[in-house]
Formats: structure tokens, C-alpha cells, sequence
């Protein structure tokens, strides 16, 4: 006798250094939750529980289309760890040590780095103001607040604050307050970096849409740019973040984001939960 699978949605729980996602896996059809449902789905009480949820999809022309929601429910064309998490299985699934995932920032290359880790080109930085997007033509490596951070883009919106203790912020007053200045019509993601040496920073984050996170690979990338343009450090670093350690490498043809990941589980959310 065969036994049915429970109906509803199937989801996996992964993480990358403690940066956790909702992952559904949609290349057999279906579509995305509405932006309630994410958010439902993102309660850490109630739900599942997410800094991310990401779709993986067909896609003509990359071997996966990847999108990405916030847990509030809101959108990002980015998610570092996460394309990072899904590359390494799908590349589990296929075999293959190199895959090309499409979001809505740009087409990216993932690669096996040996060892476990998995490697991303998050892209180049996007250094114009236009495009980060922030409100007003400025100085992107010194903008005008308090406390002299840099803004970045790496297909979501950041900004860069360097100081002597990242441990002493209080990054939950400091976070949100960020996250909604007027400088960035579309929010921002905020980075407290504190420099090492010159070739390893420590990072706290305050993600846009989430809240604090132990890891993020776009803040990362972000942060890694920032300092590097300021003179700080070189083009690669390495990244203390609380969840542990990523390699950001500023090549010439892209931003490099090495780490590990960890697919926790796999689950069904049951209808009768989905509809109430």
C-alpha cells in the first residue's frame, strides 16, 4: 500500500553561519505565497521563522531563477547566503561543481570551493547614487549623517558605518533608525564594522525587513567594499560576523563571497495553516 504525501506546502530550513531561510523549492510549478503569507510564514512564534524566504524557479537562460522576500513580507533582490545555500544544493542535486542562479539583481555564478564551502560572484558593487537607490546626489564614501558611514549597493541598498567597538552599538535603537533614514527612499540594510587589520573586519548587521541576523552575505559584501574604498583594508577580508566567518574577495569582475552552508530540515506547512 502506498502512502500520500500530507498535502500543503513543502519548504526546507536552511542557514548560512546562523542567517536562516524558508526555502521552496517551485520548479515543479506553483507559484510564490502572497507577501501576508511570507510574513506569516516568517513568525518565529507562530511560523516557520526567517531572516529570508527565497523561491527557487525554471528559468530560460540560468540553470535556476531565484527570488527573495523579507520577513516582513517585503521584497529583495538579494540574498548573499541564501543564493550561496540554494547553489550548494542544487549542485548536491545535479553533481555539478558550477551552476549560474538568476534574481532579480543580475545573473550570478556559484562554484564548489572545496572543503564544504561555496562560493558566489555577488556582482560588481553598484557605486552609483541613482542606483543604490538613495534620495540625493552625494558623496557615496561619506554621506551626510552623523557618524560619516558610505553607501553601497549589491542589488539591496547599504550603509557602512566604521567604528572602534562594534559590540557597544546598540544596534536596537541604532538598527531601525537606520534602516528608515531619508537618505534611502527604499530603506537600507545597516553594517557596523569595526576594522581588524588589513585583511579582517568584525560586522554586525541590521538587515532591512528583518531585524538583526547573525550573518548576511550581501552586508558582507557591502562592508567589505566600503572599507576597501576608504583605504582601510585590501580587497579581500575576511568577515567576523556572530555566526562565524565569510572570505569576501573584490575581484575584478565581481564581488566573491566564500562560506558554509547547512540544509537543517525539511517540512510541510499544512493547508489548514495556510488559510487561516
Amino acid at each position: 500500500m502506498s502512502i500520500k504525501p500530507a498535502p500543503g506546502l513543502p519548504f526546507m530550513k536552511m542557514h548560512g553561519l546562523g542567517n536562516d531561510f524558508v526555502v521552496l523549492d517551485l520548479r515543479g510549478g506553483g507559484t510564490p505565497p502572497a507577501a501576508e503569507v511570507i510574513a506569516r510564514i516568517g513568525d518565529r512564534n507562530r511560523g516557520v521563522g526567517f531572516d529570508q524566504l527565497a523561491t527557487i524557479q525554471t528559468d530560460g537562460d540560468a540553470d535556476v531563477r531565484l527570488r527573495f522576500w523579507n520577513a516582513d513580507g517585503s521584497v529583495s533582490a538579494a540574498c548573499g547566503n541564501a543564493t550561496r545555500c540554494i547553489a550548494r544544493f542544487v549542485m548536491d542535486q545535479t553533481g555539478r561543481d558550477r551552476l549560474s542562479l538568476r534574481t532579480d539583481h543580475a545573473i550570478l555564478l556559484a562554484e564548489d570551493a572545496g572543503g564544504g564551502l561555496t562560493r558566489v560572484n555577488m556582482g560588481p558593487p553598484v557605486l552609483d547614487w541613482r542606483a543604490i537607490p538613495l534620495a540625493q546626489d552625494v558623496d557615496i564614501d561619506h554621506l551626510p549623517i552623523e557618524g560619516d558611514p558610505a553607501a553601497t549597493g549589491m542589488g539591496n541598498p547599504h550603509v557602512t558605518f566604521f567604528v572602534d567597538d562594534a559590540a557597544s552599538v546598540d544596534l536596537a535603537t541604532f538598527g531601525p533608525a537606520m534602516e528608515h533614514h531619508p537618505l534611502y527612499p527604499q530603506r537600507t540594510n545597516v553594517e557596523v564594522v569595526q576594522i581588524l587589520s588589513r585583511d579582517e573586519i568584525m560586522l554586525r548587521i541590521w538587515e532591512r525587513g528583518a531585524g538583526p541576523t547573525l550573518a548576511s552575505g550581501s552586508c558582507s559584501c557591502a562592508a567589505a567594499v566600503a572599507a576597501a574604498r576608504r583605504g582601510l583594508t585590501g580587497r579581500r577580508v575576511k568577515v567576523n560576523v556572530p555566526g562565524g566567518v565569510l572570505m569576501i574577495d573584490w575581484r575584478d569582475d565581481g564581488v566573491w563571497m566564500e562560506g558554509p552552508t547547512a540544509h537543517v530540515f525539511t517540512g510541510t506547512l499544512t493547508p489548514e495553516w495556510l488559510a487561516s
